[in-house]
């Protein structure tokens, strides 16, 4: 590969995945604090980095590129890249790359840890009995939402939400789905119903779980009034990205009882702000984005990054890239 391309890493990440791209002849540069690095600190190491291992918390935009003069792969460690601008990226030749796939599961199972956790009251139990609330056992008390025999809910059928919709068939849940995309095959195979519209859905369903992508259009997709339209014992999970759900629309919701709970993985902004109403209720569970927070999932995610890099300065094929139209030209 000739001489050394420096490779900056953002953050921490599993060992195995440096290792692999030190021994593929890579100068591999991690940012040690557990904070990300600032956006002054991110320009000047870009500028003579050859490739960028990177989290969503950094902004890889037109303004860095463009002071990135060596720059020609950049490989986010998540399957979301909102915080990649792709077409800039595009016509400058820069390869763009994701970790779809390895994250799935767990992070599906993630989900439904949240939605039993709103759904049932966990969380809320949990802390009342390290307060020592709980004085003896309530006939009226702590009284969640049953999960089997209900309807859950999925907008956007992708592949952490279809294997979120296929756990559900293991409680007897009715699966209604929303996606711009109909998945008939997914229908035929496990019994799934298709909504044409997020409406429906939200109307229908007692358990709604968000999987859709952060886009212009799916900003804020749910506000107050689709709270209103949702059932008054709906229970809301949203593990895919924050602005997808309106803070403000969702803390009234759930202070006023429009809707029963919600189970969030995501926030607006990240990490959410400590006085944020949010935090004073006890119908919303908050994860700190643990989706994919295994020891064997984040292996993974870390090793893909790396073999991304690797394969394009090796003119092999990269496993995940978002932008292949830049390989061939």
């Amino acid at each position: 590969m000739g001489d050394k391309k420096k490779v900056f890493v953002t953050r921490k990440i599993d060992p195995e995945a440096i290792e692999l791209m030190k021994d593929s002849g890579f100068d591999v540069h991690v940012w040690e604090d557990e904070m990300p690095p600032s956006r002054d600190i991110l320009l000047q190491q870009c500028k003579d980095a050859s490739a960028l291992l990177t989290l969503v918390t950094d902004k890889i935009d037109d303004e860095l590129m463009s002071q990135s003069p060596q720059l020609k792969v950049v490989a986010n460690m998540a399957v979301g890249y909102d915080n990649f601008d792709v077409p800039s990226a595009t016509k400058r030749g820069i390869a763009m790359a994701n970790t779809p796939g390895v994250l799935t599961k767990t992070t599906a199972d993630l989900t439904w840890a949240l939605l039993m956790a709103a759904g049932r009251l966990v969380v809320q139990g949990d802390r009342d009995v390290r307060a020592g609330k709980w004085k003896t056992w309530l006939p009226l008390g702590y009284l969640g939402q049953d999960i089997y025999d209900s309807t859950l809910g999925v907008l956007g059928l992708g592949q952490i939400g279809l294997e979120v919709a296929k756990r559900g068939l293991g409680f007897d849940m009715k699966i209604l789905y929303f996606d711009t995309y109909r998945r008939q095959d997914m229908e035929e195979k496990y019994g799934f119903e298709y909504s044409s519209d997020v409406e429906t859905v939200l109307k229908k369903a007692d358990f709604i779980s968000v999987h859709t992508p952060l886009t212009e259009e799916t900003y804020h997709l749910i506000g107050e009034k689709e709270f209103a339209m949702m059932k008054p014992n709906a229970i809301l999970v949203n593990a895919a990205r924050g602005p997808i759900v309106d803070p403000k629309a969702l803390y009234e919701a759930l202070k006023s009882n429009v809707i029963a709970g919600a189970g969030l993985d995501v926030t607006e902004p990240e990490p959410i702000l400590m006085d944020d109403p949010l935090l004073t209720l006890d119908n919303c569970v908050i994860a700190p984005h643990i989706g994919s927070a295994s020891v064997a999932t984040r292996n993974k995610m870390a090793m893909l990054s790396a073999q991304n890099i690797i394969a394009y300065f090796q003119n092999k094929p990269m496993p995940t890239c978002v932008n292949p139209e830049v390989l061939s030209s």
